[in-house]
């Protein structure tokens, strides 16, 4: 609620009154259908291209040592790939109502915004390494029964290492990406959280493995180097404190901001828990190189929606006020029937899903050799996977961001987190149960 009264205070566009309406919406650029589906198409396909070469990697380094060795990684998979979610993709929609509300016009307050957040992020990043690590250590000492203490420490060290590098180059390239769009009059929204997350998963799986096998490699050699890695990052916390409270919006998200962000790795910690014991099932391997593909393309699509109607809210919408159509129980149908922007996108991002996770299926067989394709049914049940994810998460999404609006809570700050988090859970276990299906009809596949 501060947030928003922050916002509200600093002339931005949540005042009822109709010359502030009309001044919020110019901010924003206008669409067209033909518009929103190019501006929305290119940084998807670009997104869906990345998740492919994670899901290729991430096939690849399964078979090193440190991946056989401590399994508990693939817990804590989910978890770190998830940041993006509650750390680059918050912090592209928060920048994207910005922009759109008029926000960042003079270079000062720019650059105050911008630095700010990204110390923020920074700050997150390292106390949400090192919260995922010790959430796999605990999930994987349950399922074990065990957990010796050189696996703890390399999970903390590896967790907290790859965190924080990947937030520093993908925030870098987000503020990037933002001002590029506003210079270019296209609408942040569309291009900013999938453009998020179009080499995210594959800048922190990389990261994550040879950070891990580097560790790894030290264990007995130089044990001491994991700890002084870590104790240089939790060194760093006060000054990026200093930094984020510089700025009054930031200096509000570091009291406010944690709810969120340590709620959805948790949930996406259980989805790397269902992904550890399906993949050590030999009934269903084979599962790993889809998941950062189901998960990360329904992640992308709903964070677009989430920022769209965060954005809208903003601009025309005092806090706690919502849409007369948005007062009564909620209804699923009018998340995609109805001639308004966001139902639009809605319908745009639930037809993307079939021909594009078509492309990227095919994709991913491509970069694995080309020897083989997936099979009908494979392809089928993955496709039918993927679509009641994303059917879900819109309209959970819908119903989400309104609800955090009525209540006086940013939706910029709060529905990604818990969006992505849950797509990942919900991918996951779609994923598993499409496996779990193809084994019990005895199709391999592949063909």
């Amino acid at each position: 609620y501060h947030l928003l009264r922050f916002e509200l205070d600093n002339g931005s566009s949540l005042t009822r009154s109709t010359s502030a309406k009309d001044a919020a919406v110019s901010g924003a650029p206008a669409e067209s259908v033909c518009s929103m589906m190019l501006q929305i198409l290119v940084p998807f396909v670009l997104a869906g291209l990345g998740t492919v070469s994670a899901g290729i990697l991430l096939n690849v380094v399964q078979s090193w040592d440190v991946f056989q060795d401590i399994t508990e990684l693939l817990i804590l998979l989910p978890a770190v790939l998830g940041m993006k979610g509650n750390l680059e993709m918050t912090l592209a929609s928060r920048l994207s109502t910005a922009v759109n509300a008029g926000k960042m016009e003079s270079a000062r307050e720019k650059w105050m915004f911008i630095v700010g957040n990204l110390a923020l992020k920074q700050l997150q990043a390292t106390v949400l390494g090192l919260l995922a690590s010790l959430i796999a250590i605990v999930l994987g000492w349950m399922a074990e029964g065990k957990m010796p203490f050189d696996h703890v420490v390399l999970l903390c060290s590896t967790s907290v290492s790859t965190v924080f590098v990947a937030s520093l180059l993908q925030g870098v390239i987000m503020v990037g990406v933002i001002i590029g769009s506003k210079r270019m009059g296209i609408n942040p929204d569309n291009v900013a959280t999938p453009m998020a997350a179009s080499f995210g998963d594959l800048i922190t799986l990389t990261l994550l493995a040879y950070f891990s096998q580097w560790f790894y490699s030290l264990i007995d050699l130089h044990p001491y180097v994991p700890y002084l890695v870590d104790m240089l990052f939790l060194c760093l916390i006060p000054l990026w404190v200093v930094i984020s409270s510089k700025h009054p919006a930031s200096h509000i998200l570091l009291r406010t901001g944690w709810e969120p962000i340590i709620t959805a790795m948790i949930i996406s910690s259980i989805g790397g828990l269902i992904l550890d014991k399906t993949e050590s099932d030999p009934n269903l391997a084979g599962i790993l190189v889809y998941a950062p593909v189901i998960n990360g393309v329904g992640g992308n699509l709903v964070s677009i929606q989430s920022s769209r109607i965060s954005t809208n809210l903003h601009l025309n919408y005092s806090p706690g006020e919502v849409p007369e159509d948005r007062r009564s129980c909620y209804n699923p149908c009018r998340t995609f029937l109805g001639s308004g922007a966001n139902n639009r996108s809605a319908q745009i991002l639930l037809l993307l899903v079939i021909p594009g996770q078509f492309i990227f299926l095919y994709a991913l067989h491509l970069m694995k050799g080309g020897h083989t394709v997936p099979s009908p049914l494979l392809t089928v049940t993955f496709l039918c996977a993927s679509l009641v994810q994303v059917f879900s998460l819109l309209c959970i999404a819908d119903w989400v961001v309104h609800g955090l609006w009525r209540r006086c809570k940013d939706p910029d700050t709060y529905s990604i987190p818990y969006l992505t988090a849950l797509g990942d859970l919900l991918g996951t276990a779609l994923l598993a149960l499409a496996f779990f299906v193809l084994w019990c009809i005895g199709d391999s596949g592949n063909l």
